[in-house]
């Protein structure tokens, strides 16, 4: 586990492109005339992501099993597992890595609406610096989550209502296939100081 940990950051920075220099804003700007003319929907796996008003896409660059990376052309980088993000890079805070220390109760959602579940991680955070005394590692986050139905009878809303020692607390929303448990929208905390991150599957 460690091992891949090390291989998926490894990768992360080099994808967002670590030198020396400004860095790129994480998502472009919505002004009016980007409004009046919206980026295009990619070809092929791509997610339309969102943070503090401003929607880009972002293109799969590499598969293995369940596990994606996709990159914006901003530089923004995520990996997801399922329909989680797991890391980032690209941002002003570095979700380096995700660690459940529990099965995710998320890839069953249907028990979820009667009963609330405890699940616990481990997430390490670094700046975009990546000064050495920026890095936590191993910072435990405790989540409840539930699910409640919504108008789509397919559909539900699973709320993970989580604290990060030293962090914080924040509230994650997924809208997951009741059948499947595939997540196919959500919003997700990808660190400290930045405004959760819409998702959604195209």
């Amino acid at each position: 586990m460690l091992g891949r940990d090390i291989g998926l950051m490894a990768l992360l920075f080099l994808l967002a492109g670590c030198g020396a220099g400004s860095q790129a804003p994480l998502l472009p700007s919505l002004t009016a005339d980007a409004k009046a003319r919206p980026e295009a929907e990619p070809d092929g796996p791509a997610l339309r992501v969102a943070l503090d008003g401003r929607q880009t896409y972002a293109r799969l660059i590499q598969e293995s099993g369940n596990r994606r990376l996709w990159r914006t052309g901003t530089g923004l980088v995520l990996a997801t597992e399922g329909g989680r993000v797991m890391a980032t890079s690209g941002a002003g805070e570095i979700l380096v890595a995700t660690r459940f220390t529990d099965p995710d109760p998320l890839t069953a959602p249907v028990p979820l609406l009667t009963e609330q579940v405890l699940s616990h991680r481990a997430i390490d955070l670094m700046a975009a610096s990546r000064a050495p005394e920026s890095m936590r590692f191993g910072v435990p986050v405790e989540c409840q989550l539930t699910a409640s139905p919504t108008p789509d009878p397919a559909i539900l809303l699973v709320e993970e209502q989580c604290r990060a020692t030293g962090e914080g607390r924040f509230t994650n929303r997924f809208w997951v296939e009741a059948e499947s448990g595939a997540i196919i929208r959500s919003e997700q905390w990808i660190g400290p100081g930045i405004g959760l991150l819409s998702v959604e599957f195209l």
